[in-house]
């Protein structure tokens, strides 16, 4: 792994956080768990921080957004 980056898309209104991560690597094998991961971990780091203030927040979609490289090539979710 040579970068990871996580941001953070708030919609105040909706009452959302859009986590979503880039890893890149070198090698030849591909990172979308390691990303999966990463948006998996701050979400959980998330709920924790809000669950005194919100028992009810939802984890959901933790997808497969875009991916290339690696042995299978590109994925594009929905094309």
């Amino acid at each position: 792994v040579s970068s990871i980056d996580i941001t953070f898309d708030l919609d105040p209104k909706a009452g959302t956080i859009e986590i979503h991560s880039i890893v890149r690597c070198e090698g030849k094998t591909g990172v979308e768990i390691e990303a999966m991961t990463a948006c998996a971990i701050a979400s959980l780091t998330i709920y924790d921080m809000c669950k005194s203030a919100e028992k009810g927040i939802v984890i959901d979609q933790v997808r497969l957004l875009r991916k290339s490289g690696g042995k299978s090539g590109e994925y594009v979710r929905g094309s």
